[in-house]
């Protein structure tokens, strides 16, 4: 016990006694300072310095990523179409025939008055009429094709040198005297006769047509439009109506609806032959004669006699064959 109880003082003088300080060794001259290297202690580091951020870098160009096509469908093999010509003018010539589908009203007439009131009267001549006479005629046609329509319409206009109309009388207009009395005495007025008059007729007309096959071989068609029948150099030519003097003699202009077919086939490289009918149908040719004058060798008192106007209104209508080759251009 007794040895344990001196430890324990000794520990606890030695935790209160100061420690002695370690005896300082001057360095006797001559001799370099001696003392004893404490511990190293390594300097704190400098704080980092921070830098400005970085301005984030432009963003890159994405290249294009190359896709693969989809796969297209099996096209079926194509069925060569027929060459389609680049031409769109074309030229038919040929012969035409005009036949007038004529029918008229009854002949008037008017403006009788003085002596010839004695035999005629104003009004329309009973079982009397009119008609035109054919004619045939070289024919032009030309056309153009529309490129809107991919050359399956074409307008049409046919071009040709006036041709002759003959009017002429029918019925009791033809067979019978106009004034065969006077008071109840012959005048000795003859019938007229078939022969009215004549005039130069040009109808132009404007057609559209459509072609059912426009690149094949043999190509039919059908159309329509307008005309119209000027005629001009109108004259008398009954010998009965000239004999005293020539009387005047005018026909309107006559419009009309046309309708039109035919077929044409191809006979070489852009060389076609055509058959073409038109039909012209509301046509009315309205007619005048003034001032006619008529010889009376039966009555006494009067040797002459002026007769008044005569009006005349025939229906036309003509049928137009044509025939003819020609090219497209």
């Amino acid at each position: 016990m007794t040895r344990v109880r001196w430890l324990a003082a000794i520990v606890v003088a030695a935790s209160f006694t100061p420690a002695a300080a370690a005896p300082r060794n001057k360095p006797k001259q001559g001799q370099p300072n001696r003392r004893t290297p404490g511990p190293v202690v390594a300097p704190a580091p400098a704080p980092p310095i921070e830098a400005p951020p970085a301005p984030p870098p432009p963003p890159a160009e994405t290249a294009p990523v190359a896709t693969a096509a989809p796969m297209a469908p099996a096209e079926p093999p194509r069925v060569p179409r027929p060459r389609r010509s680049k031409r769109r003018f074309y030229v038919r010539a040929g012969v035409a025939r005009v036949t007038p589908l004529a029918s008229s009203r009854a002949l008037e007439l008017s403006d009788i008055d003085g002596a010839a009131s004695l035999a005629v009267v104003n009004g329309p001549i009973a079982g009397s009429g009119a008609t035109v006479s054919s004619a045939t005629v070289p024919a032009l046609i030309l056309g153009y094709e529309l490129p809107m329509w991919d050359g399956k319409v074409a307008i049409e206009t046919v071009l040709g040198p006036p041709f002759t109309v003959k009017f002429q009388a029918t019925g009791t207009l033809a067979t019978e005297s106009i004034a065969p009395t006077a008071l109840g005495i012959p005048t000795g007025v003859p019938a007229l006769g078939p022969k009215l008059g004549e005039a130069k007729a040009a109808p132009p007309l404007l057609t559209a047509v459509y072609r059912f096959r426009h690149a094949a071989a043999v190509r039919p068609f059908v159309g329509g439009g307008l005309a119209v029948l000027f005629a001009y150099g109108a004259r008398v030519t009954n010998p009965m109506l000239t004999e005293v003097s020539q009387p005047e003699f005018t026909v309107a202009p006559a419009p009309g609806l046309v309708l039109q077919s035919g077929i044409e086939a191809r006979f070489a490289t852009s060389f076609y032959a055509r058959l073409d009918v038109k039909f012209i149908a509301l046509m009315m040719a309205r007619g005048e004669v003034h001032h006619i004058q008529v010889r009376t060798p039966q009555l006494p008192l009067f040797d002459t006699v002026e007769v008044g106007t005569a009006k005349m209104n025939v229906w036309v209508n003509p049928l137009i064959i044509q025939a003819g080759v020609g090219v497209d251009f």
